[in-house]
């Protein structure tokens, strides 16, 4: 049995059932239950699966599970089929897709495979801290959350259910610029420290005005996105003709119309919005317009990471958008130490891309970065079960990641080196 909320749709059962046929499935038909009409004021529907198939029960306001289709996830992986049950075929693709042939999606995973751990003895792991700071603010643990979009297409609460989350893990989330929920409603969702993802439109004063917007609800620092000067082609949005929701952070500053007759309205949406010709020098135009730290996100090789440096950047985040811009990138896990040696200490690194073990944050943390962002096991988490289901995302990294330490002989996040792991060049040069 399958329970999904629709606090964000009209309280009738004709759009809960539009809603239900998202899910695109050729052997199961849908029907109104006659109880739903009578109890259209309590927003609740019942709908029978004809065949045999289970109730899916709809309420306003909760989001649970009954008679568990699956087992209780017991890694973060698991949460991924958990949301692809849950999710519209549509939805589903739009988080869990890449670009093109999806090789670097795939190998943004595969490669911490390949990167083994030289665990140390006999040290005393009777305590381990994970604590640690990013731009001066402790977090319980090296795990942000990644500015991922529209978390209200995985649940109807959004990026206010993440950043309760969030704050409930102790941790840092970015807000991505095209959520679902405003920047006013996160903020004033929970007590927590969080940062704002930046894109820049041709409108350069958009970007302005959320800046402004992103200060007053004090956020702490901005995440300026700059892989993305076009939309990369994501081949499953396209075939599902991905609709592009309203971005509730842009009303009243823009208005495109996107058309979708060839593909998904959300690429020509961004094509149309989005500024091509931004480059080095519109960092100082940012600087002067915010006091707020500025992060760069989407660096993946040395020469950039050092302008990165040499324009003052307070941090910098290796990522390839979580593979779904540009194909045949590396993955970001085999680029991380370049982009490390680059800065050589002068700004923080932060890594992004297919963490989905503890022993992947240990990995990065080796290879020099201070902290790791989750993107998709997040949205995971929130499609399954809510604000509930990325607190258990993020808890069993933490204890994942716990775990590995004690293991492998390292009591704190400082006690984690180069040391601690062979990458696999390393191993074959080892061989000759």
């Amino acid at each position: 049995m399958v329970i999904k909320c629709f606090s964000s749709l009209n309280d009738d059962a004709k759009h809960a059932t539009s809603y239900l046929r998202a899910w695109k499935s050729k052997h199961v038909r849908c029907e109104v239950n006659k109880a739903a009409h009578r109890m259209a004021n309590k927003s609740i529907f019942l709908l029978r699966r004809c065949s045999g198939y289970p109730v899916c029960v709809i309420f306003k306001g909760f989001h649970l599970s009954l008679d568990k289709m699956v087992g209780e996830p017991v890694n973060v992986n698991e949460f991924q089929e958990l949301a692809r049950e849950a999710l519209p075929k549509m939805y589903y693709d739009f988080y869990a897709g890449g670009a093109e042939d999806q090789y670097t999606l795939k190998e943004n995973v595969e490669a911490f495979h390949r990167i083994m751990i030289r665990p140390r003895i006999l040290v005393d792991v009777s305590r381990i801290d994970m604590s640690t700071t990013v731009l001066g603010y402790k977090i319980s643990a090296p795990i942000l959350i990644a500015p991922t979009a529209l978390h209200k297409l995985a649940h109807p609460e959004g990026e206010v259910a993440t950043a309760r989350a969030a704050a409930a893990c102790k941790t840092i989330m970015v807000l991505s610029f095209t959520s679902s929920c405003t920047v006013e409603e996160v903020a004033s969702s929970c007590k927590a420290v969080r940062f704002f993802q930046l894109y820049v439109y041709k409108q350069r004063e958009i970007a302005a005005v959320l800046v402004q917007r992103a200060e007053r609800n004090g956020y702490k620092a901005l995440v300026l996105t700059v892989d993305t000067p076009r939309f990369g082609r994501r081949e499953a949005d396209i075939k599902n003709k991905m609709v592009a929701p309203r971005l509730k952070n842009l009303e009243g500053l823009l208005s495109i119309e996107a058309d979708s007759d060839n593909g998904s309205s959300l690429a020509a949406y961004a094509n149309k919005a989005m500024d091509a010709s931004i480059c080095w020098k519109d960092i100082e135009w940012l600087k002067s317009i915010t006091n707020l730290p500025i992060l760069i996100k989407g660096v993946l090789t040395g020469e950039d990471a050092i302008k990165a440096a040499e324009v003052g950047v307070a941090g910098i985040m290796v990522s390839n958008h979580g593979a779904r811009q540009l194909d045949y990138t590396d993955a970001t896990i085999n680029v991380l130490e370049e982009v490390v040696h680059a800065v050589r200490g002068r700004v923080p690194v932060f890594f992004d891309g297919g963490v989905r073990r503890g022993t992947d944050i240990f990995k990065a943390l080796a290879l020099g970065a201070q902290a790791v962002l989750i993107g998709r096991p997040v949205i995971f988490g929130l499609a399954a079960k809510g604000e509930y289901g990325v607190r258990q995302v993020i808890q069993m990294l933490k204890d994942e990641l716990e775990l590995t330490m004690a293991l492998s002989g390292c009591p704190s996040v400082k006690d984690i080196t180069r040391r601690h792991v062979r990458t696999e060049r390393e191993r074959l040069h080892a061989m000759l």
